[in-house]
């Protein structure tokens, strides 16, 4: 049976990662979280003192940088960041390093590489749009504003405690902003994408309806 590229996106929040990871370890493909990748170069870049918007400098930095993203783990230049670039100041580097077009060039780029041979979850917030758009299945996830903030404040992962909701919600807003408004593939639904909204629902019933989207496209 042919080995699927399967494309998810959405904001912040709206459970794609973690429906993606549960769908990978299920149909026995390949994870990849896109987004670690800006994550790992924001990283680095305040690591170095590279400023986020020197477009020059930070091409140079992503050039020189091996970037490892597998299930559990997020390595760049050897060092173990998975902990490290799950924080609301990351989540700012990340955004900002994202709006760079010649940092998306390469990186797009490489996710096109990891995922090529099929038998892949992405997720993202551009890979139906621009790094598969002719990804096999694409999947757009959503939740309300409040839904989105409510599971972000009580994800330990990110937010390293609980956080006051109010908080994550003014911090997710602006990330949406960032996403949606930038010139470099912005955040949107690929026209052929199947949208579904997550709020309220149990990940188990999100990941078999998303199963039963993957059958169907391989019938």
């Amino acid at each position: 049976m042919k080995r699927l590229v399967i494309a998810i996106d959405g904001p912040s929040g709206a459970g794609k990662g973690t429906v993606a990871r549960v769908l990978a370890s299920t149909l026995g493909y390949r994870h990849i979280d896109s987004g670690a990748m800006y994550r790992a170069v924001g990283w680095k870049a305040l690591r170095d003192g590279v400023a986020l918007d020197d477009e020059d400098a930070v091409v140079a930095l992503v050039e020189s940088s091996v970037v490892h993203i597998d299930t559990t783990t997020v390595t760049i230049d050897g060092h173990d960041v998975t902990r490290a670039i799950r924080t609301p100041q990351i989540d700012k580097a990340a955004a900002a390093v994202a709006r760079l077009p010649r940092v998306r060039v390469i990186l797009v780029d490489r996710q096109r590489a990891l995922g090529a041979a099929g038998g892949v979850v992405m997720e993202g917030r551009d890979i139906g749009t621009v790094v598969f758009p002719l990804a096999d299945v694409k999947i757009y996830m959503d939740a309300s504003e409040e839904e989105r903030a409510r599971r972000r404040a009580n994800d330990s992962a990110h937010s390293g405690g609980p956080k006051a909701v109010a908080e994550v919600a003014t911090l997710l807003t602006e990330r949406d902003r960032l996403d949606r408004t930038r010139t470099a593939s912005p955040l949107v639904a690929a026209p052929d994408a199947v949208v579904i909204d997550t709020t309220d629902k149990p990940i188990d019933a999100v990941v078999e309806e998303v199963l039963g989207i993957v059958k169907r496209s391989q019938s």
